[in-house]
């Protein structure tokens, strides 16, 4: 199962294992059940703090379980958790048998400190990107309080629970039987949603610091590189961020930042935030931004209301809010949002395994989505609003070559449309012809591009008729004091690499404005 390299990798790993612990697995006669055995075998034969029995009983196969000895631990696996899930079965391993966590001690404790029964399951694909984060904050949990139990089940391995549940997209997490989230989410936000007094402890906390030379809203690249460079001057500078990294975290290949040849979002969002934390910059994660009052007076400090009561006081503000994916917007869409119709290709792509699929989109994103599709599922229609695609001429081609793909140009996507809970199709109108047009699908992947997360500034701070903020050459919005960057504004060409400079470029003009006033 593992390569010599790879068994290299982990073997240094689990040298710093220091509890023993047991792997329980639960095998069929399948060819999974095999390879999950041969995988184990490996792992076991790396430590000689780690017992395999292949004797499970869990109705689950192929499974396995990680129990640290002594403990009520209860972490399984559902899964051959290589792909992307190698680092999160790399980290469980590691966790259950002693190794800390590269977690805040505040958090451990509040983990720690949950009273009840929870008992998770999180379906996931090996190719999501998304996935791994759930999935190894739930680990942790685990491995960290016994009231905690974590089910990690591979989508694909078991599609007739995938089937039975009506799962369409990934990370799906429920608890208890129940539905609690979907998509990316951190430990801290899982924490948050199950401790009920922590976002009024947050904002106390939060209301209590003081006054910042510059505060910047968004911790995605122009966020990063905003703190990056105000820092660097000796000011005190904070952050606060609903996620760092933004939405690069949802972005699988970068192969265009300059110098770096090639890497993915989670690893860039990860090297963002390390870069950042490196100077002292003070993160405040999970913070959403509520309403943005100016100075009262010339000189003054600006106020930033959080979602969750807090307020943070700055001398000067960066909004660096970026965007997020741009929704079609026709009946249905909200609907059947993870019933079918979904946004992320790499995530939940291999859910549609065989399947109708459409994208919406015919630009670089919605031809690279079809292309990668294309290579999962049955056959892919790809409808684009204008007269011709918008991607690449090099995609273009490469898609036009796919023998199980459909092109449909001056397509205007109407209605999505289902049953019994599920998507079932999408009804479009032919823009040369007029004609009304109907697809029968199971899923579509809406990839038109992003909208400006800026609607808590309406009112504030000047906006354009697309809702970005309007700045000038030096990044200053209408606002004395407050300043923006990235894709939330007006600057053209939203990419990584702009947003960057964007970002060093409003940290200058707000350091510059501390000093003349």
């Amino acid at each position: 199962m593992l390569d010599d390299t790879l068994k290299t990798q982990l073997k240094a790993y689990l040298e710093r294992v220091t509890l023993p612990f047991e792997i329980e697995a639960s095998l069929s006669d399948s060819e999974s059940s095999r390879e999950l055995q041969q995988l184990l075998q490996d792992i076991a034969a790396m430590s000689d703090k780690i017992t395999l029995k292949l004797d499970g009983q869990d109705a689950r196969r192929p499974s396995f379980s990680l129990m640290r000895t002594g403990t009520e631990q209860s972490l399984r696996f559902a899964a051959i958790p290589l792909g992307h899930e190698f680092t999160s079965l790399v980290l469980a391993l590691l966790w259950t048998g002693g190794h800390p966590p590269k977690v805040e001690p505040e958090l451990i404790e509040q983990i720690k400190s949950l009273d009840g029964d929870y008992a998770f399951e999180v379906y996931m694909s090996l190719s999501c990107h998304n996935c791994p984060d759930v999935v190894q904050a739930l680990s942790l949990m685990s491995v960290l309080n016994p009231k905690v139990k974590t089910v990690v089940i591979d989508g694909a391995l078991f599609q007739d629970e995938v089937n039975a549940r009506e799962i369409m997209a990934v990370p799906s997490v429920y608890l208890n039987g129940q539905v609690f989230g979907s998509g990316r989410m951190s430990v801290e936000e899982i924490v948050a949603k199950l401790d009920t007094g922590a976002a009024a402890r947050d904002a106390a906390k939060l209301s209590a610091k003081e006054a910042f030379d510059v505060l910047i809203v968004g911790g995605g690249p122009a966020g990063a590189a905003a703190a990056v460079y105000a820092a660097r001057k000796g000011i005190r500078t904070g952050v606060a961020a609903e996620r760092f990294g933004g939405q690069v975290n949802d972005t699988l290949a970068i192969e265009n930042y300059i110098s770096v040849l090639e890497t993915d979002g989670p690893k860039f969002a990860m090297a963002l935030e390390s870069h950042v934390k490196h100077y002292g910059v003070d993160i405040m994660n999970l913070q959403r931004a509520d309403k943005l009052i100016p100075a009262s007076e010339p000189g003054g400090l600006i106020e930033v209301q959080l979602a969750n009561g807090g307020v943070l006081k700055s001398k000067t503000v960066i909004l660096s809010t970026g965007a997020r994916w741009r929704n079609v917007n026709v009946p249905g869409e909200q609907e059947y949002k993870n019933k079918g119709v979904a946004y992320c290709p790499h995530c939940d792509g291999p859910l549609f395994k065989g399947k109708r699929v459409a994208v919406i989109g015919g630009g670089n994103s919605g031809v690279e989505a079809a292309i990668d599709l294309a290579g999962i599922v049955a056959h892919v229609t790809l409808l684009e609003f204008g007269e011709q695609l918008r991607a690449d001429a090099v995609l273009v081609k490469k898609l036009e070559s796919l023998p199980n793909v459909t092109i449909h140009t001056n397509a205007q996507t109407t209605e999505f449309t289902g049953e019994g809970g599920k998507l079932n199709g999408l009804n479009y109108t032919d823009r040369a012809t007029g004609e009304a047009k109907r697809l029968e699908l199971e899923g579509v992947f809406v990839q038109i591009g992003l909208v400006p997360n800026t609607e808590w500034l309406k009112g504030t701070v000047e906006l354009s008729k697309f809702g970005e903020i309007i700045v000038n050459a030096k990044g200053e919005t209408s606002v004395p004091g407050v300043f923006a960057a990235g894709d939330a504004t007006t600057v053209p060409y939203k990419q990584i690499v702009i947003a960057a400079g964007d970002g060093a470029k409003a940290a200058l003009s707000a350091f510059d404005h501390l000093i003349r006033h």
